[in-house]
């Protein structure tokens, strides 16, 4: 840093976080801890970035759902990797409702889609199978929907 040049304010560090990509109220908070900014400087300014709109739990949980969407991913690695970022329970909900009802997800038909980029055939012997499977709850889909996949490959 240059000689006689004042840090960034918290606010202009939440800004130049937000110009790169969305991200959750908790991930600016744990960002601007990391940089020793005030805790009570931390909410003001964050209250203030949501007021504005610049800032948005919800906005950041659709775009998250979207980009694992189309990476493969399934609901219930999504609402997890969601929780883990901070989002509460009721914005993953509202969010994955809205996600899946405009891009009209279908859990099962991305599971199938997605096992049958990894693999040419469900498995001649249960270890194949189970390999299979073990995959796609990696991924973060149900039993239901691996079953479906498993049955249409």
């Amino acid at each position: 840093m240059a000689w006689g040049k004042e840090p960034p304010s918290p606010r202009e560090m939440a800004i130049a976080l937000l110009a790169r990509r969305e991200y959750s109220r908790a991930e600016l908070v744990a960002r601007l801890q990391a940089k020793q900014v005030p805790a009570d400087d931390i909410n003001t300014c964050l209250d203030e970035l949501a007021e504005k709109g610049w800032q948005s739990d919800t906005r950041f949980a659709a775009s998250f759902i979207r980009t694992r969407v189309l990476r493969g991913q399934g609901q219930r690695r999504i609402e997890n990797d969601l929780r883990q970022r901070g989002v509460d329970s009721d914005t993953i909900r509202a969010a994955l409702d809205d996600v899946v009802e405009q891009e009209g997800v279908d859990w099962f038909e991305l599971a199938r889609d997605v096992l049958a980029r990894r693999f040419d055939c469900p498995g001649q012997t249960p270890k194949e199978r189970a390999r299979r499977e073990r995959f796609l709850l990696g991924r973060g889909f149900d039993f239901e929907q691996i079953r479906y996949a498993m049955s249409c490959l």
